[in-house]
């Protein structure tokens, strides 16, 4: 079962065990992580599910498609390297070990 942290502004970890084959958001709706709102329920239309993926993980990602990059690019406050839709990325066990940081406030 792979394990995904996320890391709230504060410095708060959240490490959860996660479902191969569910999205980095739907994980951290279930275990109520804070931070991650995922109000259009993983559809890709609201960007309220946005994270920081460290760096030695983004490329074991699958490549970012074009509504996601709209919806970074017009939603997200803070747009950073390594910036997704945690609904846009799904847990595989090749990413055991994830780490996303928590953007402070969501749009």
């Amino acid at each position: 079962m792979p394990k995904v942290t996320y890391v709230t502004d504060a410095g708060v970890d959240y490490s959860v065990d996660a479902t191969s084959g569910d999205s980095v958001m739907a994980t951290a709706v279930r275990h109520g992580v804070p931070g991650i709102i995922g109000e259009c329920g993983g559809n890709a239309s609201c960007a309220t599910c946005h994270v920081w993926v460290r760096e030695e993980f983004v490329s074991g990602l699958d490549e970012i498609e074009e509504l996601e990059e709209d919806l970074l690019d017009m939603a997200v406050s803070e747009r950073r390297d390594g910036s997704r839709l945690s609904c846009q990325v799904e847990v595989t066990d090749d990413l055991d070990g994830l780490v996303v940081d928590v953007p402070p406030t969501q749009p």
